[in-house]
């Protein structure tokens, strides 16, 4: 009957406008969707490529279908058409508080607002989060009438250190002539989008100054766009505030990259300028720590006469590992006991505290602070747990949901999209719906739609939601899945790779997100480049013909563990050298090696110059504990994964000796690498 009624209305109407038939069944827990399915997809291509008419057929059975509203969306945007005011009103009502429809609203409304029309934009308008139609509905209040004040309706669009949408400077040119975006909240936007590194920006912003504030604004922009070249010219520039804000800024920017020329200019300027404490401290600081990232022979003494207000979180970290390279025990013990209550917070810290009690021969006062961090789950706890030979802490947490809670999640109508999205490979759609989804969502929902998720082989979206707070990072089974097992596993073992450090890589690099795509150009879930997929292909006979191949996580997981057998012969098995090899490539890696060869393993991460790659290693040495516990219940101690420099490793074999496992601290991982997605 549901069907009959449905065809129709499809032949009463032209432009499908479908009724919420099924609206409230939506449910993941279906039976088998493959043929509505079919029918959705034949149905989508007939409306974009087909006849008038084709798409009926096939649109008979999918009353209950989670994405009918979605053919909906097709019909009325066909030909590249543009759905009318009172359609997407339609719209909206019968499929209510859901993405398809305020992503169609949103469409309507961004039309209008370029277009001026803001009555008809006004008649619309719903609450939104996206930043150019908020500013586009100030717009319409000024068009209506009103007018918008700084302090309540403009204040959180100004201030972004980012360009802001086209439909936003209107706004801001307005707010200017009307007195309502001071000299004072400009500058402050200046300084904060300088300070992000976003010239461009800064650029944008100056068009709303005049005379010499324009000149400085954009002597700021150009000074973090191209700090060298502008600096040439500074001295010859008016002692004004702005001015020496355009030369501090730039020489932060200088000394990151070449702190030797930096501190030259500086000695050029300093005596020129009258310089505010907050601009000196800025430079000094700047070319202190990046002398320090170089390990400069005066980087320690430059960290140790910063005067207290030119100090922050990254010098004092920065005098740590220069002191920790220079194998100065009692100067890194000095160095950490300088740290911040925030920082000595932290487990990697602590660790590091305790080794230099136990290097200094204060056993001791070094095993409390050993027991203590031990308690936690993450690389610098499995560490100190070694140090001490106590069993490692790990107290996972289990997702409980009574029956009728597990259908109700599975029933949440952008859920059950979600999911259908993701069981037809469309994983950016999928997405979206699950963002959206999570919205509506209180926190014990939201940890059973993780489940849910995890339980239908959807995994990066579960992770990226349950390491996003610490009091959900003990759902260790969801946050490190287990999935291509017998692939993952036989591949490994054919490479003479640890299974367990393979599952680690993927969940490092992606988070299982198998059509992942860096700002590098890597793919997808061992995130390679083409260029060296092309050559292990070539050299394992493998086939592998473009980029997008590696979206398949098959051929993917294949290809790159058999690079990182690679990379792992290069250093005689090494598995830590190796992963950071294979985050920063072999060339850092020898410079590294080379300036501090007989650093202690554990020390020499500390002191990697590239901060992701020193988080990259603690974090893949810790996933790989945490994936051989899930492996084999116990596990092969961190320690033995730390091979010293120049000491032959191999992968541990199916009886080698493992640590015990056990829960006796608090279900709380701590602070440490491990928590990160």
């Amino acid at each position: 009957m549901r069907n009959r009624k449905f065809a129709a209305l499809l032949l009463r109407t032209a432009t499908l406008c479908l009724l919420p038939i099924g609206a409230s069944s939506l449910t993941a827990a279906a039976a088998d969707k493959s043929e509505q399915r079919q029918h959705y997809r034949n149905a989508m291509n007939a409306i974009e490529r087909g006849p008038a008419d084709a798409w009926k057929p096939y649109v008979v059975d999918l009353g209950d279908y989670p994405l009918l509203p979605y053919v909906e969306l097709a019909l009325l945007e066909r030909g590249k058409g543009k759905p009318s005011t009172a359609q997407v009103q339609a719209f909206a009502k019968r499929w209510p508080d859901t993405l398809v429809a305020r992503t169609l609203s949103e469409t309507t409304l961004r039309e209008l607002a370029k277009q001026g029309d803001w009555a008809t934009f006004r008649s619309l308008w719903v609450e939104s989060q996206a930043l150019d139609l908020r500013c586009a509905n100030q717009r319409a209040r000024i068009a209506a009438g009103e007018k918008p004040t700084y302090a309540t309706d403009i204040e959180s669009l100004w201030m972004q250190p980012r360009p802001t949408p086209s439909l936003c400077e209107p706004l801001f040119t307005w707010a200017r002539q009307n007195g309502e975006l001071s000299d004072a909240e400009i500058w402050k936007r200046i300084e904060a989008a300088a300070e992000a590194a976003n010239p461009g920006t800064v650029s944008i912003i100056a068009n709303l100054l005049s005379g010499s504030d324009k000149t400085a604004a954009n002597r700021i922009a150009s000074s973090v766009r191209d700090p060298a070249g502008v600096l040439a010219n500074a001295a010859s520039w008016p002692d004004t505030d702005q001015n020496r804000d355009a030369i501090s800024l730039g020489m932060y920017r200088f000394a990151r990259k070449n702190s030797a020329a930096a501190e030259a200019r500086w000695d050029q300027l300093q005596g020129k300028f009258a310089w505010s404490p907050q601009q000196k401290n800025r430079v000094d600081n700047a070319i202190a720590i990046y002398r320090a990232t170089n390990y400069g022979d005066d980087a320690l003494s430059r960290l140790k006469a910063l005067p207290d207000d030119a100090q922050d979180d990254t010098s004092r970290e920065w005098r740590v590992r220069v002191a920790l390279a220079n194998q100065d025990w009692s100067e890194t013990l000095a160095a950490l006991d300088a740290m911040s209550e925030e920082q000595l917070a932290d487990s990697r810290w602590r660790y590091l505290r305790a080794r230099m009690l136990s290097k200094l021969d204060r056993e001791a006062e070094a095993a409390p602070e050993f027991a203590a961090v031990a308690k936690e789950a993450n690389f610098h706890g499995f560490l100190a747990a070694d140090w001490i030979s106590a069993p490692y802490s790990i107290c996972p947490s289990t997702i409980n949901a009574t029956r009728n809670a597990e259908e109700a999640i599975a029933a949440q109508p952008d859920l059950a999209r979600a999911l259908e999205f993701q069981a037809m490979g469309d994983l950016t759609q999928a997405r979206r719906e699950w963002k959206f989804a999570l919205t509506k969502l209180d926190p014990q929902e939201k940890l059973l739609a993780a489940d849910l998720a995890y339980r239908n082989d959807w995994y990066d979206s579960p992770i990226f939601l349950l390491s996003s707070s610490n009091d959900t990072l003990t759902y260790y089974e969801q946050r490190f899945p287990l999935a291509q097992k017998p692939r993952v596993a036989r591949v490994a073992r054919e490479a003479g790779v640890d299974p367990a450090w393979s599952y680690a890589i993927i969940r490092a690099e992606s988070a299982w997100m198998s059509d992942a795509r860096s700002h590098a150009d890597a793919y997808g879930l061992m995130q390679l480049l083409p260029g060296v997929a092309k050559k292990v292909a070539n050299s394992a006979k493998l086939p592998y013909s473009k980029p997008s191949d590696l979206f398949e996580p098959g051929l993917n997981i294949q290809l790159g563990t058999l690079f990182l057998a690679q990379m792992a012969r290069q250093y005689q098995g090494s598995p830590w050298l190796a992963s950071a090899a294979y985050n920063a490539g072999g060339s850092p890696v020898g410079r590294w090696l080379a300036a501090r060869p007989d650093l202690e393993p554990d020390f020499f991460i500390e002191t990697i110059p590239y901060k992701e790659t020193r988080e990259y290693v603690a974090r893949v040495l810790a996933f790989s504990v945490l994936y051989d516990w899930r492996l084999n219940g116990k596990v092969i101690p961190v320690a033995t994964r730390l091979p010293k420099i120049g000491q032959p490793y191999k992968a541990p074999k199916d009886d080698a000796q493992r640590k015990t496992v056990v829960c006796s601290a608090p279900a709380e991982p701590g602070s440490g690498s491990q928590g990160d997605p």
